[in-house]
């Protein structure tokens, strides 16, 4: 745990003097760009404090002139602030919408065009997170998004949600499928504590909604694209 509290005192040092300064910025030029660099460089720093060497594949395999569905196995906690840091350009993501609450925190979610998402099942109210992240997309932001929608437990691939691939073929955006490993080593699901090793990310090539008569054809394409990049214990 000294890691984990180590982790934390450093992210919080940078965080205050870095949000009085750049949350008003981004407000009064309505440009999330530096506050979007400095909560990456943030982040950085918090994996170096805790010594997570992360080890990224594949991120040339990314199209440069439109924004993608960046969809991705989940592991551990430590997820999604390092993919979000990897992807090239700038990229909104799915967040519960109780994370939204949290003062600071949730209004840089907000600037940074987050979605917030219930788990409660409702119908009506995924429709409308997917209309919002099309919205998004439209913009010329990416999306990422975690697509088993919840953490594994033992690392192992769990199913995925359809979500996800109903909004990439409403919106016909390339997914990007992206393989996590070896952060269900350093903090695992249910612990605080954090442990130093490497955090690996694996970008594959394109998946084309298009391609793909059926949404269960798309998600299938996506799920063996980031079962490949997996070690085979985890590929389920």
């Amino acid at each position: 745990m000294i890691i984990s509290l180590l982790v934390f005192v450093v992210i919080l040092v940078l965080s205050i003097p870095s949000a009085i300064l750049f949350i008003p910025l981004t407000v009064l030029t309505g440009k999330i760009e530096p506050l979007y660099s400095v909560v990456c460089f943030i982040v950085r720093a918090g994996y170096a404090t805790a010594g997570i060497r992360v080890i990224v594949e594949g991120r040339e395999l990314v199209p440069a002139d439109r924004a993608c569905i960046f969809m991705a196995n989940h592991v551990s906690n430590l997820d999604p602030p390092a993919l979000i840091g990897c992807i090239p350009g700038h990229t909104a993501a799915f967040a519960k919408r109780s994370v939204f609450k949290i003062p600071a925190f949730g209004y840089c979610l907000k600037l940074g065009q987050f979605i917030p998402v219930d788990r409660s099942g409702d119908a009506a109210s995924a429709k409308q997170s997917v209309a919002a992240a099309q919205r998004v997309l439209e913009s010329g932001t990416h999306i990422t998004t975690f697509v088993e929608g919840t953490r594994s437990r033992d690392g192992r691939m769990l199913p995925f949600k359809k979500g996800p691939f109903y909004l990439a073929q409403q919106s016909g955006a390339p997914c990007i499928p992206v393989s996590i490993y070896g952060t269900e080593h350093l903090m695992s699901k249910g612990s605080f504590a954090i442990k130093p090793g490497e955090a690996h990310f694996v970008f594959h090539a394109p998946v084309f909604p298009g391609d793909y008569e059926t949404r269960e054809e798309l998600m299938q394409a996506v799920r063996s694209s980031i079962a490949g990049g997996l070690p085979e214990w985890m590929r389920n």
